[in-house]
């Protein structure tokens, strides 16, 4: 292997053992348990080689928020949500993407906190939202989402959109409430529903 390319796949592999570190403490004592060094030593990476690749925990958490996004936007390509009306096919998006995340409390509730705790790292939360509200209307649309275009593309009609942007707000608040032990998963549910019965009509017909 040529030295660039051997270079580049060790950096690659220093970065992975960063995240599944994070991700480690993350699962097993929630937001305050990724520090830095911990992170640093459980993945036998210097403190300062860490850094060179994520600038704090959050970066670390919104990376693996990433890769979670990716995960489920691949199981939606290969199983897409079910129903005959956008509102049927957005309760089964959102039941089935809230248990995806909430199947891992504790680092659902770290990424949450990384999502919602700096300015910095805006972008990402962001492009997070785009990601989400685009499956959302490819969802209502019945289609398939092309996770190939831009995030910033549009993606059916302007009320598609407007039902997409909105529903996956609620979405959002209705998870940090969770993160807080304002909801149960099924409460999380419920006020997706009842926003997609309100915002898409009775059974979304």
């Amino acid at each position: 292997m040529p030295t660039g390319a051997r270079l580049a796949a060790n950096q690659i592999k220093r970065m992975r053992r960063i995240v599944d570190a994070a991700v480690a403490l993350a699962e097993g004592g929630g937001f305050e348990a990724v520090r830095l060094r911990d992170v640093a030593e459980r993945s036998d990476v210097a403190l300062g080689t860490l850094y060179k690749y994520f600038r704090s925990k959050e970066d670390i958490l919104l990376f693996a928020l990433d890769e979670e996004v990716g995960r489920l936007e691949q199981g939606l390509l290969a199983r897409p949500p079910a129903g005959a009306s956008p509102f049927e096919r957005a309760a089964d998006f959102f039941g089935r993407t809230s248990r995806a995340l909430i199947g891992r409390p504790a680092l659902t509730r770290a990424m949450i906190r990384a999502l919602t705790g700096t300015e910095e790292l805006a972008f990402k939360v962001a492009a997070f939202q785009l990601r989400i509200a685009r499956l959302v209307a490819a969802a209502l649309r019945g289609a398939p989402a092309d996770l190939a275009a831009p995030l910033d593309a549009s993606i059916g009609s302007a009320r598609e959109r407007a039902a997409a942007q909105t529903l996956m707000h609620v979405w959002f608040s209705a998870l940090v409430g969770w993160s807080a032990g304002l909801h149960t998963e099924r409460g999380v549910v419920e006020q997706v529903r009842v926003a997609a019965e309100l915002v898409l009509g009775t059974g979304g017909r």
